[in-house]
């Protein structure tokens, strides 16, 4: 049963620097900082040198090296970001540096104590996340220059080269090609609120562009990133340990709990924009799907997912354009679910050449125990990948309102 929408205060909804959500690079954080402080060093010096640590598995030999560093010399919000980032990314080529018939099952105390202690700070779990992969692994190679591909590049890296970069900053740009479409939602509820329908029209035909731009965008990544390369080599370096063939018991955090703790892999419904578009447009997914979104927004900051709960406490778009019986709304909200739906099915497609086609490839080459089976038909978030990502597809298309008779 859904809960009944409350009303919300216009003012919440209407400042994004509330939620930490710039109106340029909307979830992205801005500028992100490249180097922590100097006592943080011995982290830095092997963040740095990842890809070539795992590839020529050294990783965990200095991981058993590192000391245990203090985190009250992380100052501020930014600093604390970067080093969950710089934690993330040495616990995962720890724990997947002989892939993953070997995994690592327990986390030395040097890295799983300070990593825990960020991590609460920040209020995320301690896993790499789509908030470290992306939204904080980001900078420009010329500062002054335009935010394209050529002039980006990753903070910190994993195996995978040049198909690893493109990964991260072909999404890099996907979430900042949401910005414009989560700004004009934030106009869209204070339309609703202000009864101002030319205001609402325009919101919706921002956010239509918005998720229209969002598709083309993700387009770029059939031009930067092997199928194959991403399948056996990228892949493994995003997957947690829950709901994970391969690492079915979860992990020890050593000097942090003596049981081990589950914790998901990194996964497209961890991008607060997607949830803030359904939210938005009243998009309801099954039960199961639900309970699965629901959970990603613990994977989230804190601040994201206070910003969709207060969406969905908003006034309801679809109640508003049905009671106004304007056809002009009517048909500016269809347009953005279908875009919406476009952007699915594209995303669909996506998937199914880099995880589905690359595993039938991958089994087709090498016998059955050198390939990545236990992964093979799931996302890196531990769901069947294709069934869930069309039915959350079939319930946006759902969403398309008819006019009353």
């Amino acid at each position: 049963m859904e809960p009944q929408r409350q009303s919300l205060k216009p003012a919440l909804l209407l400042s994004l620097e509330t939620y930490h959500i710039s109106e340029e690079y909307g979830f992205l954080l801005p500028h992100p900082l490249a180097e922590l402080p100097d006592h943080y060093q011995p982290w830095m010096e092997i963040a740095n040198e990842l890809p070539h640590l795992i590839e020529s598995h050294q990783l965990r030999a200095h991981v058993s090296k590192m000391p245990l560093l203090d985190c009250r010399f992380l100052k501020g919000y930014r600093q604390q970001r970067l080093a969950h980032l710089v934690l993330a990314a040495i616990t995962m080529g720890f724990v997947w540096q002989e892939g993953e018939t070997q995994p690592q099952k327990v986390l030395p105390r040097t890295l799983a104590i300070p990593f825990v202690e960020v991590s609460r700070n920040l209020g995320l779990p301690p896993i790499l996340v789509h908030s470290d992969l992306v939204l904080t692994n980001w900078t420009k190679r010329n500062p002054e220059g335009p935010l394209e591909i050529s002039n980006l590049e990753t903070i910190i890296s994993f195996p995978g080269g040049e198909s690893l970069q493109g990964f991260v900053l072909v999404t890099v740009l996907v979430e900042k090609a949401a910005a414009p479409g989560i700004k004009a939602l934030v106009q869209g509820v204070e339309a609703i609120l202000r009864h101002s329908r030319e205001t609402l029209l325009q919101a919706l035909q921002q956010l239509k562009l918005s998720m229209q731009d969002i598709t083309r965008t993700l387009a770029q990544m059939h031009d930067c990133v092997d199928p194959d390369i991403f399948y056996s080599v990228i892949r493994i370096f995003l997957s947690g340990w829950k709901d994970n063939p391969a690492m079915p018991e979860g992990l020890v955090y050593e000097g942090v709990a003596t049981e081990p703790l589950r914790y998901s892999g990194g996964s497209a419904a961890q991008s607060s924009a997607l949830q803030a578009f359904d939210e938005f447009l009243g998009i309801r997914h099954c039960e199961k799907n639900v309970g699965f979104l629901h959970r990603m927004r613990d994977y989230m900051p804190p601040s994201h997912k206070a910003f969709l709960e207060d969406l969905h406490s908003a006034p309801s778009l679809r109640d508003y354009v049905l009671a106004s019986g304007d056809g002009c709304c009517l048909i500016a909200y269809n347009q953005c679910v279908d875009a919406l739906a476009e952007l699915r099915s594209y995303h669909i497609n996506v998937v199914a050449r880099y995880v589905i086609s690359a595993a039938a490839k991958a089994r087709s080459r090498m016998p059955s125990h050198f390939s990545p089976h236990a992964l093979e038909d799931r996302g890196t978030g531990g769901t069947a990948v294709l069934s869930f990502l069309k039915s959350v597809r079939e319930k946006t298309v759902e969403a398309i309102l008819h006019p009353r008779a």
